[in-house]
């Protein structure tokens, strides 16, 4: 009987053995959100179909979003993390602070190690930092920004005193979406201020009453993240005032949507994150493959003999820019750049459905 025993649990322990060998061949491909928001859900849905597309499985390799608290010494730690984890292949992160020496540092380490490191939706500062990560993959924010003001300016051609509103102050994104507005609406539109808000909502809305509060002729308040397009509609009907202000927004958060189709924002610039993370999933797989020519697709300036990209500002690859406008608007495509996508609120939201999306 002590034999049959002994055999049993030698049979069971190679058995289990067998498990967690087979378990520790999957390597992950991580995406580091910099918080949490539906934003991610539209990328969670882009590497998904990724993955199932390029069939990861067969090849050992899964998709994982991870998200972060919204700091930057969060991402600094899950970064650490990945370093000391054997399973980790791949990591795309969208850099919530591009100056941080402690981020970068931590990128560098996971590149030594074998690691393919891309950033996604939000870069480094690409003058200190270009060496911690392959490439960049997302939004051109400073074009997106652009087309922000150049609504503005159709809708008020007289001009007019705006707000910036957003989540961390020095983020990328923010900047460039800052300086595209800017750039789009021109001189005769005065900015009264930016407000962070440290990606808390409530303290998004109060920003708002604020801004309105010391500024009494603001009457433009543009919405650069996400959920920012609820926190001004929520102060605007509260405090009556639609009919006295313009409101834009970047992103088309859920609630943005409803929004915008009862008629409570008069234009918005989506990105397309279901796409950033279609195209990202490819990429970080085609670097841990060697797929020269996926790699060359995404960035024409890749170099084969070196795994570099060779070109100036090779480095980059931007997905796309979408305008979309309520029932009954006086804003036409003509209005923005060339290369944007123009969708009326039914059209996107039938593009949406056809993806089985909610936001984007």
């Amino acid at each position: 009987m002590l034999k049959k025993f002994n055999i049993g649990v030698v049979l069971i322990l190679i058995a289990l053995m067998g498990v967690t060998l087979g378990c520790s061949k999957s390597k992950r491909i991580i995406l580091l959100t910099n918080g949490d928001d539906p934003f991610w859900d539209a990328m969670r849905s882009g590497m998904e179909q990724a993955a199932r597309d390029l069939d990861l499985g067969s090849t050992n390799l899964r998709v994982v979003m991870d998200k972060n608290d919204a700091t930057a010494q969060g991402q600094v730690e899950k970064l650490r993390q990945y370093i000391a984890q054997t399973d980790v292949a791949a990591v795309g992160i969208s850099v919530i602070d591009p100056n941080n020496a402690a981020m970068a540092a931590a990128m560098r380490d996971l590149r030594n190690r074998g690691v393919v490191v891309v950033t996604i939706d939000s870069d480094v500062n690409r003058d200190r930092f270009k060496d911690t990560r392959f490439a960049y993959l997302g939004t051109e924010n400073t074009f997106g920004g652009r087309q922000m003001g150049l609504a503005a300016k159709k809708l008020r051609p007289e001009g007019g005193k705006y707000a910036t509103f957003y989540g961390i102050e020095g983020v990328a994104n923010v900047i460039e979406r800052n300086t595209g507005f800017a750039n789009g609406a021109g001189d005769n539109f005065v900015k009264a201020g930016g407000f962070a808000d440290n990606m808390k909502s409530d303290v998004a809305q109060d920003n708002v009453r604020n801004a309105l509060q010391n500024h009494p002729d603001l009457d433009t308040l543009v919405g650069i993240w996400a959920y920012d397009a609820h926190a001004i509609v929520t102060v605007v009907d509260e405090k009556s005032i639609r009919d006295k202000v313009t409101v834009v927004v970047f992103d088309a958060a859920p609630k943005a949507i409803a929004h915008i189709k009862a008629g409570k924002i008069d234009a918005m610039v989506a990105q397309n994150p279901y796409e950033m993370g279609y195209q990202g999933t490819r990429l970080m797989r085609a670097l841990l493959e060697d797929d020269a020519n996926v790699i060359r697709e995404l960035y024409p300036g890749y170099d084969p003999a070196s795994k570099t990209i060779t070109t100036p500002d090779g480095d980059i690859h931007h997905t796309d820019v979408r305008v979309i406008v309520p029932a009954g608007s006086p804003l036409v495509k003509e209005d923005f750049d060339p290369e944007i996508k123009f969708y009326s609120i039914s059209e996107f939201d039938s593009w949406l459905k056809e993806r089985g999306l909610t936001g984007s």
